[in-house]
């Protein structure tokens, strides 16, 4: 029994020597130490002849050891029915020089496929390896050639875009993706490789004319989804939607792809295209839980564009979704909406308040019952009663910690605390928001840091930032008119002070929303000028791009202000969407 133990110890050191050895190798070779690795592998070589032999064989073309090469494959030969052989031998005169015996070994590895044609995808893959790709082409397409059961499409496809022909590729690379359905995620991904580096935007023209003759030629609808997978690579929500459309028509359950659209849509503010998509899955879903997700949006885009003037009938259209699902258990996004929509529209924080109450007393779960008191709390600071709202947001914090919804909740506290001008306990809270995971509060609380501390450095009393707040809350509350005159007070008695750089941008985005741009362009401007190592230059810079493109239709200054943006603050909140327009501006079709 000891013999056998002994014997098995014996057997692991050794085994794990020789591991070790090959790992040291292969260490050798990353470093380009040929000399050393060859040594090593010729030592496992003489103890296993089927171990590391391409290894071994690169060390000696590495080494230009070009006889000892030719040599070793000689003797492989007998022992090894393998083409690739042949093209390791042709490779061993190419590196000499010798191009006219290498393509003669090439060729002579290309017959062999006539005898097997299984043979075309190792040698396919050893002539890429070798970028040898003209001699991997020619591989491969014996081989399909020979035996139409092998499906080399995707490898051809990857030659020819290495080569540059990018429409033999692309073409390829679809009938792969059609005939082998598991593989077309592979084929999209490398489809969006190829248009990021597609400046000019030929590559996506080429394959949007590709994709619509496949799918006036053929009626089957993966044409249509691969269709609607490229524009949704384009931004043009729109035109994907007309081809999710189409395959709705031939296959119902697909509706939850345009859901996901429509989702997109929203994400890319394109609130048209949204519309449209949202409409569609309320007049041909008959599934509750989706006709919520659509009301909400439709509901949430009258409200953000609505004028006094139609409040009442937002307010009966609300009312009727709440009757006609009231005992759905995904009703609580339309109560949430239309408790803010009585609290902050139609100034019925009561009403608000009691609708948000009873709903409370229903079975709800931990994240429903949050969103619920985050809302009530947000009615709570719209009537001043910051006490109780901080009651509530701390409850929300408690009960979902590390939560994005209780940073969130976090925030609004501490904004209760501002409101309430308890300026030092903010300060406390928004220091700690400062390294939260959501980017965008993190912003907020970096905002509200530095014009809390800023401000108090140079006013002891806190004179401006008692002002400040008063202003910001009647923003808050949707008093607009009330704010923009008092953050305009601010300008006017604090001039030049910190608190002015705040509440210039402030007073930007009223008149924004009040559709007067070239106002709000001018208080723009003058964070610009005046305050260039500010916190607000890159917010001022963007949302001025945005008027001038969305609204000024003066795509030459847009495109000038948001090229500053991705120039001068990588680590800016809206640098994405701004190096995004820019390119796009710039006559990029691919983003």
């Amino acid at each position: 029994m000891l013999q056998k133990i002994a014997f098995f110890i014996l057997f692991l050191s050794s085994f794990w020597v020789s591991a070790q050895n090959e790992q040291l190798a292969f260490n050798y070779i990353d470093a380009g130490e040929y000399e050393k690795a060859a040594t090593i592998l010729e030592e496992v070589y003489t103890k296993n002849k089927h171990l590391y032999l391409d290894k071994l064989l690169y060390c000696y073309q590495q080494l230009q050891q070009y006889d000892k090469a030719l040599k070793f494959i000689n003797e492989l030969k007998p022992k090894n029915n393998n083409p690739t052989l042949l093209v390791e031998e042709g490779y061993v005169y190419q590196l000499q020089k010798r191009q006219s015996e290498a393509d003669k070994k090439y060729q002579e590895a290309l017959n062999e496929i006539d005898k097997n044609a299984n043979f075309a995808y190792n040698l396919g893959s050893v002539f890429e390896r070798k970028v040898l790709l003209e001699w991997a082409l020619k591989a491969y397409e014996k081989g399909q050639k020979l035996n139409p059961n092998l499906n080399f499409d995707y490898q051809i496809a990857m030659i020819q875009g290495q080569l540059g022909n990018l429409e033999l590729m692309l073409n390829k690379l679809l009938d792969y993706g059609f005939n082998t359905p598991d593989g077309t995620p592979m084929v999209q991904n490398q489809l969006t490789r190829f248009l990021m580096d597609d400046t000019d935007g030929s590559f996506a023209a080429t394959i949007r004319k590709n994709l619509l003759l496949r799918t006036q030629k053929s009626q089957d609808v993966y044409w249509n989804q691969f269709l609607s997978w490229f524009f949704v690579q384009q931004k043009e929500y729109g035109k994907a939607f007309v081809q999710e459309k189409a395959v709705y028509k031939r296959n119902p359950e697909t509706i939850y792809n345009i859901i996901i659209l429509g989702k997109l849509a929203i994400e890319e503010n394109q609130h048209e295209d949204a519309k449209t998509i949202f409409q569609f899955i309320l007049d041909n879903s008959t599934d509750p839980q989706l006709h919520l997700e659509a009301y909400d949006f439709l509901l949430s885009s009258r409200i953000e564009n609505a004028l006094p003037n139609e409040y009442q009938e937002i307010y009966n259209s609300l009312n009727n979704v709440l009757g006609k699902y009231h005992q759905n258990p995904y009703l609580t996004k339309i109560v949430l909406l239309t408790a803010r929509f009585e609290a902050f529209y139609l100034n019925n924080s009561e009403a608000a308040k009691k609708r948000l109450n009873d709903y409370l007393n229903n079975t709800l779960n931990i994240r429903e019952q949050s969103k619920v008191k985050m809302e009530l709390a947000d009615i709570m600071v719209y009537d001043e009663k910051f006490n109780q709202a901080i009651l509530y947001y701390a409850q929300v914090e408690d009960n979902l910690k590390n939560d994005v919804l209780a940073h969130e909740a976090s925030l609004k506290l501490a904004k209760a605390n501002f409101y309430k001008k308890d300026f030092d306990w903010t300060l406390q809270q928004v220091k700690v928001l400062k390294q939260s995971p959501s980017l965008l509060i993190a912003n907020d609380a970096i905002e509200m840091f530095l014009l809390i501390q800023d401000n108090s450095a140079e006013d002891s009393l806190r004179v401006a930032l008692q002002a400040y707040s008063t202003a910001d809350l009647k923003s808050y509350q949707n008093k607009k008119e009330e704010a923009l005159q008092l953050f305009l007070a601010i300008l006017q008695k604090h001039k030049g002070e910190s608190i002015e750089e705040g509440t210039l941008f402030k007073v930007g985005k009223i008149y924004e929303e009040k559709d007067d741009f070239n106002k709000a362009l001018t208080y723009y401007q003058n964070i610009l000028d005046n305050h260039k190592d500010g916190i607000y230059k890159d917010e001022a810079l963007f949302f001025s791009a945005e008027i001038y493109r969305k609204h000024l239709l003066d795509n030459e200054k847009a495109k000038a202000l948001y090229e500053k943006v991705v120039l001068e603050h990588p680590d800016s909140l809206y640098y994405t969407e701004s190096r995004k327009q820019y390119r796009m501006l710039r006559g990029d079709s691919t983003i």
